[in-house]
């Protein structure tokens, strides 16, 4: 575990372990998740938008490690460019 430091995060001060702090994409799994749409809360999956809700409310990160809804992302489709 690294140091513990304070940074404003959406306006108000925070503590974090710096070692993860602005990691919890990289770990959270909704990133990886097909229901996860949050640029639409009515798409998006119920779990993340009241997961998100409490992180505003209490200016808190809760990066997702274990879900019962969890749907993995299809593989992207590359197009193929013409020379």
């Amino acid at each position: 575990m690294g140091k513990i430091i304070r940074y404003k995060h959406h306006g108000r001060m925070v503590y974090v372990d710096e070692d993860l702090k602005g990691k919890h994409r990289e770990y959270c799994l909704c990133f990886r998740c097909a229901k996860f749409h949050p640029e639409d809360g009515v798409k998006n999956c119920s779990i993340a938008n009241l997961n998100y809700a409490m992180d505003v409310l209490l200016n808190v990160v809760t990066p997702v490690w274990e879900c019962p809804r969890f749907e993995e992302k299809p593989p992207l489709k590359v197009k193929r460019g013409h020379p």
